[in-house]
């Protein structure tokens, strides 16, 4: 049998390792939850797992940066003139609906910096879309952010419970009853 073995680029590969193990975590995470064996990442990406704790040290470092592009899209979005709370709720719904291994992370984890500045950002950009529904007198005036972010905690919950197939029903289901009390 051959000796196959890649060839080391060296520094030269290292944003494209960073990227590929990114991008591994999120399938990895999304189909094993955030406890997944990180040799399982690695392998996927196609790397060593010398590799991936260089670019990330411990598993909280790898997830932030898989989630961090999430956040990041729902800022986008709620940053976008006529975004609604409606909309925001969906991406967040889908994202979830995709990976509940974000909402696992910050739910059974001891409080970290890292994971806080990350939830306040989720709740920053919540209280914006809040507050526009608020005013247009969609949402009750007693709702806050903070009951956003719990809704949202529920709704995982319920998700991951659930097999992929029947998420999308149970998210409906879900919001349907927790609209009942955020609506005015």
């Amino acid at each position: 049998m051959p000796d196959v073995r890649r060839t080391n680029r060296g520094p030269s590969a290292a944003a494209a390792n960073r990227a590929a193990l990114i991008a591994a975590a999120h399938e990895v995470f999304a189909s094993a939850g955030y406890n997944a064996p990180l040799s399982a990442v690695a392998r996927a990406a196609g790397v060593g797992q010398g590799s991936l704790y260089r670019h990330f040290p411990d598993r909280i470092s790898l997830a932030l940066a898989v989630f961090e592009d999430g956040v990041a899209e729902l800022e986008a979005l709620a940053a976008e003139p006529g975004a609604t709370l409606d909309d925001v709720l969906a991406l967040i719904t889908e994202q979830t609906i995709a990976s509940t291994a974000f909402i696992d992370m910050v739910s059974k984890l001891p409080a970290d910096p890292r994971l806080l500045a990350l939830r306040d950002r989720v709740a920053d950009l919540l209280a914006g879309a809040l507050a526009e529904a608020q005013r247009a007198g969609r949402v009750r005036a007693e709702v806050t952010a903070d009951d956003l972010v719990l809704a949202v905690g529920m709704l995982a919950g319920a998700l991951s419970k659930r097999p992929g197939p029947a998420r999308r029903v149970v998210a409906a289901r879900v919001w349907a009853l927790l609209r009942a009390g955020i609506d005015a």
